[in-house]
């Protein structure tokens, strides 16, 4: 390690935090310089061993404010039993379920503990050789979880660090008595964290028969949605979103409009298939030259160009006042992306429209959007 890493770790706002010098070298290398609001307040207190329950929604940071905590005291305890699983993180869907085992990895790069994901929808083959690699940290959803204990291939006799997350998402889901038997095989001498957007009765019910003496941590959200621009929600099926978009485009109102796709691969698919139906349209991600944005956003502004396709980490250079209509093809994965991305329009005290297509997989990304926002989005 150079001296200037070295004095840069030092340096880190994550420091004071308590965090150990192999994670804060970590955080530098992802360009995170200062803890979000539930990660400086659930980090000392998992290092510390307490139970939490935090009530924070998506895109405020919470992996990070389970995964440093739990990495630092693992690799700080020596193992009992080397060939057991040590910490348990339960989540309800495939998606957060790779995002969780994503972030392990890049926290953990300096440490030498083992992880492994596992969740349902695919052959379980490839998870049960990971399995018997006798990762320490497990991260799973619910239905698969049981599928592999009840087959002996997995045995939670040994975790010491057990996480909850989006617990309200789990109980929507129909997953309560799923995480009742989990948890009866999880040791009672452990330490627990559960992550939840709100925090209703039926989770305020779950949390006192899984936690001992817990420090509750509420966060509001960070963001709101603005004022001016009026928010509806078509329920789509995927293979029908290409048409109600057309549809929706020929609508002379429509008069300039920057449609959200989740992938770079996405927006350009999009933009093709819209210029075959006579639309002009331009694309503008992060594959794309300086050069080529700047030729699409000029072309957007001036009105050359009526549609915008965009995917989120592009959208931040777009600073253009009269959009009349931001329409998300895809809902973001991180709930805080919708807010940004509606921001767009209802700029400079005009009025704005913001309508988003959902799809059967997407129904889950919506609730996480309307607990953001704490409002229900009326259908169309």
């Amino acid at each position: 390690m150079t001296a200037e890493i070295a004095e840069a770790i030092a340096a880190s706002a994550f420091a004071p935090l308590g965090l150990s010098q192999p994670l804060l070298r970590a955080l530098l290398d992802e360009g995170y310089t200062t803890p979000t609001p539930v990660q400086a307040d659930v980090i000392p207190h998992a290092l510390a061993g307490r139970d939490v329950i935090a009530g924070a929604q998506t895109g405020t940071g919470k992996t990070a404010a389970f995964v440093l905590p739990i990495l630092q005291r693992l690799a700080a305890d020596p193992a009992p039993h080397p060939r057991r699983i040590r910490a348990l993180v339960l989540t309800p869907t495939r998606e957060l379920a790779s995002q969780i085992g994503d972030s392990i990895a890049r926290y953990g790069r300096y440490l030498k503990s083992r992880h492994t994901v596992v969740y349902g929808g695919v052959s379980q083959h490839r998870q049960e050789i990971a399995l018997g690699a006798h990762p320490d940290v497990l991260v799973a959803t619910p239905g698969r979880l049981l599928d592999l204990m009840e087959q002996r291939l997995v045995s939670l006799a040994g975790v010491t660090h057990y996480v909850l997350d989006e617990a309200d998402r789990m109980l929507d889901m129909g997953f309560i008595h799923d995480v009742r038997r989990i948890t009866q095989a999880v040791p009672r001498e452990r330490q627990t964290l559960l992550f939840s957007a709100t925090v209703p009765p039926a989770i305020e019910s779950l949390a006192r028969g899984l936690l001992v003496d817990p420090v509750r941590v509420a966060i509001a959200p960070a963001v709101t949605t603005a004022e001016r621009v009026e928010q509806t929600v078509m329920f789509v099926e995927k293979s029908a979103k290409r048409a109600a978009l057309e549809r929706l485009l020929d609508d002379p109102e429509v008069a300039r409009a920057i449609v959200f796709t989740r992938t770079k691969h996405g927006a350009n698919r999009l933009t093709e298939q819209l210029d075959r139906a006579g639309i002009d349209a331009a694309a503008i991600h992060g594959n794309k030259s300086q050069g080529a944005r700047e030729r699409a956003l000029e072309a957007f502004r001036s009105g050359t160009t009526r549609v915008l396709v965009a995917t989120d980490v592009a959208a931040r250079g777009i600073d253009v006042d009269d959009v009349s209509h931001v329409i998300n093809y895809d809902l973001p994965n991180v709930a805080e992306a919708y807010v940004h991305r509606i921001g767009r329009t209802g700029r400079a005290g005009r009025a704005g429209r913001a309508i988003s297509f959902c799809d059967a997989a997407e129904r889950g990304l919506l609730r996480d959007i309307e607990r953001l926002i704490r409002q229900r989005i009326p259908t169309v």
